[in-house]
Parts: C-alpha cells; structure tokens; sequence
C-alpha cells in the first residue's frame, strides 16, 4: 500500500502569507453570497456604518472621534452602530461626551435579513481596527450590498477591501477623519468604488474559494 502524504500551505490574506517561514498560497475566506447582496427597492440613505463587537480592539471609538471631527468641519454623518459589546456603555458616554450623541444609532446585533437591509441602506461601511486583523469577511459582506469600505491598513484587511474602498494607518483619527471627510463630499468617489465590487467579490464566492483549495490539493499530489 503506498502512502503519500502531501505538505502544503495556505493563508487567508497577504499579511499572513508574509510572516510564515515558508511559501504559501493565499485562499480568501469566502462571504454568505447568496444572503449578502444588493437589494434594488433599499434607499441608501445613510452615511455610516460599522458592524462588529463594541470592544477597544475594534475601534469603535476612534470612530466616534472622527465623527466629533466631521462635526467640527460642518459635516454631521449619522452613523449606525450594529453589535455589542463591554464597551457599549463607554461608548455612549463617549458619544454625549462629544456632543454628537445625536448622530449615532446603537441598534444592537443584527443577523440575516435584517443586516442585509441595514447595510443597504449605508454609504460606507467603517472597520476601524485597532489590531491587526486576519482578513475581513465583514468588508465583504459590506461591498455586497453595496457600501464603500473604509478600513484599518494594517493586517489582512486591505486584502478584503482590494479596490472596493480605502485604508488608513490602524489607530490614526486624523487619517480617517480626513478619509471620511473626503468620501462624505466627493459622492462620485463612492460611484467609482463601487464599479470594483462585482470582479472583487467574484473570487470571495464559495465556488470559487472551493476551486482554489482544489486547485492546491492537486498541485500538492503531483
């Protein structure tokens, strides 16, 4: 009986890749294709949003920050809070402390139909991570159903984003005020974004994921 035993390696995104000591292939994760998508009789009438737990690592009040920021340029986004988390609390003292309690809408977790349509009703979809993420299956979801993504550069992220959206240095306000402020009033921005999203997500879709592994498992047999 002849016994072969096959040694290959895969990451998840770029980031990854770079800090293993051997080569390896890069296979995205894959998103929920058939359950995140546009959804054409949605108004997108809402500037931000971010959807994720309400703890340090994700940012989210570096993002409250930027929009006490915007505040003070004359421009005052709403911005919609989805998740929870230790945070939360300190999060809406933040949020009154800066005077734009006003703004944001902590709506809790959301799943399935209802986050579809919570996230087709956003401009821009916010993943201010202070670490360093893996990749980024949110930014994904997000580009789905049709927002701009804008995102912490650092880690895996930028690989999910691709050219659907822009990065910023992780825990840099200043570089996401000014991101923000910019995509805020530049609407044809945001247009030229979105023509990225259709080829972007085609390799994130579970057959094609699939069809990479396979395509790995083969070369590892011969």
């Amino acid at each position: 009986m002849l016994s072969v035993k096959l040694s290959t390696s895969i990451s998840i995104s770029e980031a990854i890749a770079q800090h293993l000591y051997h080569p390896s292939t890069v296979i995205p994760n894959p998103y929920r294709d058939k359950q995140f998508r546009c959804l054409p009789g949605v108004k997108r009438n809402k500037e931000l949003v971010f959807v994720g737990r309400l703890v340090s690592d994700k940012g989210v009040d570096l993002l409250l920050q930027a929009v006490a920021n915007l505040k003070a340029l004359d421009l005052s986004p709403k911005l919609t809070l989805i998740g929870r988390g230790e945070e939360e609390e300190a999060l809406r003292q933040q949020a009154k402390t800066l005077d734009i309690d006003a703004q944001v809408a902590f709506v809790g977790p959301k799943v399935g139909d209802e986050l579809v349509t919570l996230l087709n009703q956003h401009h821009i979809l916010v993943v201010p991570s202070r670490w360093h993420e893996p990749f980024g299956v949110v930014a994904l979801e997000g580009i789905a159903c049709g927002c701009v993504v804008v995102g912490s550069e650092g880690g895996g992220l930028k690989d999910a984003i691709g050219k659907c959206g822009e990065t910023f240095p992780n825990g840099d306000v200043e570089a996401l005020t000014q991101m923000l402020h910019h995509l805020l009033t530049h609407p044809d921005q945001l247009e030229h974004y979105r023509t990225h999203a259709q080829q972007h997500l085609a390799r994130h879709q579970k057959t094609e994921v699939a069809k990479a592994y396979l395509n790995v498992l083969e070369e590892a047999r011969r």
